[in-house]
C-alpha cells in the first residue's frame, strides 16, 4: 500500500517499528501486492494513537490495531513460510473494497522469518518484506535517474525506508558497515527492482519506466538495481531526520 513518511523512528530486529507487520494475503495464505493489484497503491495510511488509519478512495477510515493475539496459521512471502494471526475484520472489509476474497494477517512477535543464510550475519529476521528489514536509497540517485528520463518520478516508486541527502549518486551501492545515530547498519545486497516501480503510486498508470532507463545503466545479472538492502548489527535506537551518516 503507500508508506508513511516519519519525522523519526525505532529500529528493531525485523526493521523500523510497525513495518510491515501486516500482509494481505489471497485464499491459499500467499502475499498479495500491487504486482497483482494496482490498486493497493490508492490505500492511503497515517498513525493513530493505537494503530494504523487506512482510507480508501472516499470510503470512511477502517482502523487496525498495531497488534493482535490469536492462533497462527501459516502464510507465505515468496518462498518463505512462517507463522501470522488473521484478523477476521479486516479481511471482510479489504475483500469488500477490493471486490475479491482476500486476508489480513499480522507477524507476532513468536513469528521469526529469517533473513536468507546467503547474505544473513547473526541469524538476522524480517518482517514480511520481500527479503530484508530495511531498504536505503539516496536522494542523488533519484535525481541522477530522473536527469535521464522523459518525465521525472518520485522516490514513493521504489518504496525506501531511508531515504539520505549529500554524497554522489549510488554511493549506497558501496555501504558495507555503517552507523546511523546509535543503530550500526551492514549493507548486504543492492536491491533488484520489479514493475511496481512502473505503477504510478497516486493514479496506478503504468508504463516502460523508470525500469526501460535503469536497465540502459543499472543491470547486472538479469537484473536492474537501485537501492541498498541493509541489516542491522546493533539496533533499539531512534533514528531522525537530521541524523548523519558515519560509514
Amino acid at each position: 500500500m503507500s508508506g508513511i513518511a516519519l519525522k523519526q523512528s525505532k529500529i528493531e530486529e525485523r526493521g523500523l517499528q510497525y513495518d510491515r507487520r501486516w500482509m494481505l494475503c489471497n485464499e491459499q495464505n500467499e502475499f498479495i501486492t500491487q504486482r497483482e493489484n494496482k490498486n493497493l497503491a490508492l490505500f492511503k495510511l497515517q498513525f493513530t494513537k493505537d494503530g494504523f488509519a487506512i482510507k480508501f478512495k472516499n470510503e470512511n477510515n477502517f482502523e487496525i490495531p498495531f497488534s493482535i493475539n490469536g492462533d497462527t496459521e501459516t502464510v507465505k512471502v515468496w518462498d518463505d513460510e512462517c507463522e501470522a494471526i488473521e484478523y477476521a475484520l479486516g479481511s471482510a472489509w479489504f475483500s469488500k473494497m477490493l471486490n475479491f476474497t482476500c486476508k489480513l494477517f499480522y507477524m507476532p512477535n513468536q513469528s521469526k522469518r529469517k533473513v536468507s543464510e546467503k547474505y544473513a550475519h547473526n541469524n538476522e529476521i524480517t518482517s514480511f518484506s520481500d527479503g530484508f528489514p530495511i531498504l536505503i536509497i539516496g536522494q542523488e540517485s533519484l535525481n541522477f535517474l530522473n536527469n535521464k528520463l522523459p518525465k521525472p518520478i518520485g522516490m514513493d516508486r521504489f518504496r525506501p525506508n531511508i531515504v539520505f541527502t549529500g554524497g554522489k549518486p549510488f554511493d549506497e551501492d558501496h555501504f558495507k558497515d555503517f552507523s546511523i545515530g546509535k543503530n550500526l547498519l551492514k549493507g548486504v545486497k543492492p536491491c533488484s527492482r520489479c514493475v511496481i516501480t512502473t505503477i504510478d503510486q497516486n493514479t496506478t498508470k503504468t508504463s516502460s519506466e523508470p525500469l526501460k532507463t535503469l536497465a540502459t545503466f543499472r543491470s547486472k545479472d538479469n537484473n536492474v538495481l537501485f537501492g541498498q538492502s541493509i541489516i542491522s548489527t546493533k539496533i533499539e535506537h531512534e533514528i531522525k531526520i537530521g541524523d548523519e551518516i558515519i560509514l
